[in-house]
């Protein structure tokens, strides 16, 4: 595992019973917290790239990028 999937592991620790110390790993919270983080490499990639193209490719690529994330959390059921 690389260090930022450590990370995320590290925070899908919740507590299984309200009165007591004991904790579990929520693969959910894993999952999503996941999703949640391709999603966003998508949006920093095209911060990365707008600055090399056109007014109207910029907004084509915005649009694709929001387009993209939408729809991966619709598909992994995150939501917004």
């Amino acid at each position: 595992m690389n260090e930022r999937i450590k990370e995320l592991y590290d925070q899908c620790f919740v507590v299984l019973e309200h009165d007591t110390p004991n904790t579990g790993f929520d693969p959910n919270k894993f999952a999503e917290l996941i999703v949640r983080e391709c999603v966003n490499r998508g949006s920093v990639l095209a911060t990365h790239y707008i600055e090399k193209h056109t007014e109207q490719e910029q907004t084509f690529l915005l649009a694709a990028v929001a387009d993209y994330s939408t729809e991966i959390k619709k598909h992994f059921g995150v939501e917004e």
